[in-house]
């Protein structure tokens, strides 16, 4: 593995095993819920909106390494964007995830969040990193549903 690659398996397994912005968040105007059945990932996601910006956002739940994570990187990420930036955010993990080098997301663009970015050669973790992304969307659209990866 390369040092970048070291670097990035590093920072995984530090926000898996202390993640930031863990626990439930008091006074969130919005809430989601997503569940991964493949390997049993779930959270549920709180965002405090205020003025259109994610004033702070949390989640708690259970799951893999990849699922933790991502939803840690995602929810320190996204304090104080807009809801628009928020989305667009969305939009650009998402294809590096599910797109890889071969996508017109550059991990370079994404700054810590590019740590995520090798996951996309391993199809079956996909779901895993994403599954908080999904989420976030969810949340912001106002829709609530529970998310699903399946």
């Amino acid at each position: 593995m390369s040092d970048l690659g070291d670097l990035y398996q590093e920072v995984i397994i530090d926000h898996s095993r202390r993640p930031r912005n863990f626990g439930e968040l008091e006074g969130a105007t919005r809430t989601a819920e997503g569940f991964n059945p493949l390997c049993g990932d779930q959270l549920t996601l709180y965002v405090k909106l205020a003025d259109g910006r994610i004033a702070d956002i949390a989640f708690q739940g259970a799951g893999c390494a990849i699922a933790q994570a991502s939803a840690s990187l995602m929810t320190t990420a996204l304090k104080g964007k807009k809801e628009e930036e928020a989305l667009a955010l969305f939009g650009r993990v998402h294809a590096m995830l599910t797109e890889g080098r071969n996508g017109e997301a550059h991990p370079a663009e994404l700054g810590k969040l590019a740590v995520l970015s090798g996951v996309w050669e391993f199809p079956t973790r996909v779901k895993c990193a994403i599954l908080a992304w999904h989420a976030l969307r969810s949340a912001l659209e106002a829709d609530g549903a529970p998310v699903s990866t399946e």
